[in-house]
């Protein structure tokens, strides 16, 4: 499972997505930055390192530290086995909309 085969890295954006589904995701973008890395220890470990953001009502309430670690337990062992780096933004609805609005 090397990070450097492109079929390996769909693969795992699919297991990522289908964990991050226990967060009801209205909004879910994974970014794999792993050829960006080549070389690094983790990259030549076969693990991978991903850009992601996730909007979720289950934030809503929740400090950035409570929110990724919702994020990393939903990705469970795939934390030790398949991922080496991962970059969150975590947003409530309302604050994505805002974000949007903003950006307009």
């Amino acid at each position: 499972m090397s990070g450097a085969d492109p079929a390996s890295g769909i693969d795992r954006i699919e297991r990522m997505r289908r964990a991050l589904a226990a967060l009801a995701p209205c909004e879910l973008e994974i970014i794999d930055d792993s050829q960006r890395h080549a070389g690094h220890a983790g990259a030549r470990s076969g693990h991978g390192h991903f850009r992601l953001r996730i909007v979720s009502p289950s934030f809503v309430g929740l400090g950035a530290l409570a929110r990724q670690r919702a994020v990393y337990t939903a990705l469970g062992r795939m934390m030790q086995t398949d991922i080496h780096a991962l970059s969150l933004e975590t947003l409530t609805p309302a604050e994505a909309r805002e974000a949007s609005s903003a950006s307009h």
